[in-house]
């Protein structure tokens, strides 16, 4: 692909917010988007990987990063971030970022004028051109944010006031920035009371015009123009656009959303043919939307669907893509526990990820024997070739799962949740129960079978072309209990980022088994559903409290290492725990009885069991099954907390991972201090297992010294502990 760019959703200021401003990776990002030494760090990264573009979305830049003359009161000093009390959910088309609870107060991040910041993103540009990384400016229209109704100008086309405060804010952006390599937009965001014609004919105006107007005052300078398909025919917009298209130093290409809001979704898309027909009509290329609204916590891996993906682009209209987030901000870190140091950028924590698509951007022939080298020498402990292979497993449940279970745009689906906005969901949170896992079609691009096509044509037998629910189902356990064997196998010394990468392969698969375990158990209902035969309805629940119990260790492993709930602007709060409720609910609003399946300890830890602390006012208990050891403590004296302390001995100084293994006699969350030899060191929470006797984990890391140490716990008598599990991190 001649191009291999990203998509990045730029929070520039309060005043300049992009689409997804109200979410917890834009607001953490902010200041950063000032800082030169993390672009440098970010188009080093992408150079690389073989990227050379990065584009920048914002709804309204300009009062940002230029400064028009005919409209000087508009260019904003300073960087300010909103302090105010943000609602969970704002219009999913950009409405209301102005909101008197987000403007009314805010913190300045950092005293600019705009001279400073106009020399700032010089500085960035440049230094993208040394490193062959050109840079895109790309908005949505018609956005006035920051403008405060200076000059007269709105957000309605006919304002002729707005027309040309565009038109000159276009040409301003092309002559203050030497190094930017394009301009493009995309209409009809905030625009939906004007016709087709009425938007192209307004986008010309003030793009078309101002991007021609700046090329008459520089006159050898070549720049991109990007114009996003967005309800309009290709012809129309070439008949209207048809200056700008002849000027020879203006390269005029489309920008379309080749796999909706999910590339884990298929490599076969099907969203784009029509499209390739109107633009080849016009003898024009396109420059792929690559859209991943599905990965953000975990270090995905999978250059096998990622090569048979790009393969699968079709090439002759292709003037290459570029690949982010709407969801996201891929800014620098901010998700992880334990980091040392400054936040990692998050292209370098998901350095695999970046470097399939784009080293296979670049060569999508490039073999699987580059990426096993590559993660050979990363991580010289391991067999590469078998965490090649695991990594690709646990990585495929995303593409395999979203596949399956369609939910085309951001809002409509969300993996790392399971979740929606609620009216998608038809459920009060947005989770997507057993119900809509039903009712919900497959990618058409996948030749899966729905469950309700599969249930008719299973009980009149006869037969239907394409993947079963149950061999999907299949699939995705198979693949989810490999790469937990190999993960499980793993206890050699290790550094953090091996620790965790491998952490994130576990938690991804079983993930994986808990959509495996949903789809066969949706299957299964919608069977009992149509015969009403207590055969199908005992396999559903058995499947859907594995499934459930899969929620649960998902959640724990992840909580192991990030920070959880997360904020998203297009589907709210992502909370784990939260939906460990609705999971269970399939099973109770089903009419039986939780009978979760337990989680084991960790392999390679050293087990202290509970029985064997000190303890004043606990017993030893062992009515309910699946403990290790003699027995499990419960305390005595009802509700009270109750101290349990253990003596370790470690082999050496440093982190220490703390697995905590209990149970719940209710459904609550318990938090009690863990102390290390006398000194409160964190927090660990005792928090919903289901059913009492559904024995699970939850973790801490925390400091060692080398020889004799004490640990302390102080839990609630609702919390039966098993053991603790000690393991070197």
């Amino acid at each position: 692909m001649k191009v291999r760019g990203t998509k990045f959703n730029i929070p520039l200021d309060m005043r300049s917010p992009t689409y997804t401003e109200p979410s917890d990776a834009a607001q953490k990002n902010m200041a950063e988007m000032w800082n030169f030494e993390f672009w440098k760090e970010y188009i080093d990264n992408l150079a690389r990987y073989r990227y050379n573009l990065i584009s920048l979305w914002n709804m309204h830049p300009f009062p940002s990063m230029v400064k028009v003359p005919e409209y000087p009161d508009v260019a904003l000093n300073d960087v300010r971030r909103s302090t105010g009390n943000w609602k969970e959910n704002y219009s999913l088309n950009g409405w209301g970022f102005d909101a008197p609870e987000i403007m009314k107060s805010y913190e300045v991040l950092k005293k600019m004028t705009i001279e400073e910041k106009i020399a700032f993103w010089r500085k960035v540009m440049e230094y993208g051109k040394q490193r062959n990384v050109k840079f895109y400016v790309v908005t949505w229209n018609i956005f006035v944010y920051g403008v405060d109704g200076k000059y007269g100008i709105t957000d309605k086309p006919e304002n002729p006031v707005t027309t040309d405060y565009f038109r000159k804010s276009i040409k301003q952006m092309v002559l203050t920035y030497p190094d930017l390599a394009g301009i493009g937009l995309t209409t009809g965001e905030n625009m939906y009371d004007y016709t087709a014609t009425q938007k192209e004919e307004w986008a010309f105006a003030t793009y078309g015009q101002g991007v021609l107007d700046a090329l008459k005052e520089q006159p050898g300078r070549k720049i991109d123009f990007i114009h996003r398909q967005h309800q309009t025919q290709a012809k129309e917009i070439t008949s209207i656009f048809k200056d700008v298209m002849k000027n020879e130093n203006i390269n005029f290409v489309f920008s379309f959303k080749y796999a909706q809001a999910h590339v884990y979704s298929s490599v076969n898309q099907v969203f784009h043919q029509g499209f390739v027909k109107d633009i080849q009509s016009e003898n024009l290329k396109t420059l792929w939307t690559l859209r991943n609204d599905d990965n953000f916590y975990f270090r995905w891996g999978a250059p096998d669907f990622v090569r048979d993906f790009i393969k699968n682009i079709p090439y002759e209209v292709s003037e290459g893509f570029y690949y982010g987030s709407d969801q996201y901000v891929w800014g620098r870190e901010f998700l992880g526990k334990y980091t040392d140091g400054p936040r990692e950028l998050e292209i370098v924590k998901h350095w695999y990820q970046w470097m399939c698509w784009g080293r296979l951007g670049y060569n999508p022939n490039l073999s699987n024997d580059r990426f096993i080298d590559v993660i050979q020498s990363r991580f010289p402990s391991v067999n590469a070739q078998e965490m090649f292979d695991a990594w690709q497993s646990a990585s495929m449940i995303y593409p395999w799962v979203t596949g399956f279970h369609w939910g085309a745009l951001d809002f409509q689906w969300y993996i790392e949740s399971g979740q929606s906005t609620p009216f998608i969901a038809n459920t009060p949170s947005g989770y997507h129960d057993v119900n809509r896992f039903i009712t919900l079609p497959p990618h058409k691009g996948t030749g899966y079978i729905s469950i309700p096509d599969y249930t008719k044509a299973f009980l009149a037998g006869s037969k239907i072309e394409g993947e079963t629910p149950l061999q999907v189902a299949d699939k995705i356990i198979q693949n989810s209990e490999k790469a937990l064997k190999w993960a499980d196998e793993q206890n050699m010394e290790m550094n953090n980022e091996l620790r965790i990468t491998i952490d994130d392969i576990k938690t991804m698969a079983r993930l994986g088994k808990n959509y495996g375990h949903k789809i066969r158990g949706a299957t299964y209902l919608s069977l009992f559903r149509e015969t009403l035969q207590r055969e199908w309805y005992n396999k559903a629940i058995e499947e859907l409290n594995t499934s459930a119990g899969y929620w649960r260790h998902y959640a724990a492993s992840g909580l192991a290492n990030y920070y959880n709930p997360l904020w998203t602007n297009r589907v709210g709060y992502v909370d784990w725990r939260e939906n460990f409720n609705w999971a269970i609910f399939d099973v109770i609003g089903n009419g039986a009885m939780l009978n979760l399946p337990s989680m084991q300890p960790t392999a390679g830890g050293t087990i202290l069991e509970a029985e064997d602390a000190d303890f004043r006012i606990s017993v030893l208990k062992s009515d309910l099954t699946g403990f290790t050891g003699k027995g499990y403590l419960e305390t005595k004296g009802g509700d009270a907390k109750h101290q349990v302390k253990w003596k370790y001995n470690a082999p050496e100084s440093g982190r220490y991972i703390l697995e905590f293994r209990f149970t719940l006699k209710r459904e609550q969350v318990f938090i009690s201090p863990v102390e290390v030899n006398g000194k409160k060191s964190c927090d660990i929470e005792f928090w919903n297992t289901g059913n009492a006797g559904n024995w699970v984990w939850e973790r801490v890391t925390v400091k060692l010294e080398k020889g004799e140490n004490a640990i302390c716990i102080s839990p609630e008598g609702f919390v039966l502990l098993d053991h603790i599990n000690i393991i070197k991190n």
